[in-house]
């Protein structure tokens, strides 16, 4: 089916990057893919986190007028 690209593949792929994108903007486009990369790395890695804390707000929302001083 499909193989990698030869030497003269990525030359051609190298040569169109560069047209589309100019050779000031390479850099920060390279770096941006690379700290993508290192939080998707580390995000892996993580062990999942799963909150088991009470919600607050259901609390609170339960009776909002209670608490709450009336001017009459």
């Amino acid at each position: 089916m499909f193989s990698m690209p030869g030497g003269s593949e990525w030359l051609i792929i190298l040569i169109i990057v560069m047209v589309i994108f100019g050779g000031k903007k390479i850099p920060e486009l390279m770096g941006g893919l690379g700290k993508g990369i290192k939080s998707f790395k580390k995000a892996m890695n993580e062990p999942d986190a799963i909150d088991v804390t009470p919600d607050k707000r259901e609390e609170i929302d339960a009776d909002p007028a209670e608490g709450k001083k009336k001017d009459s």
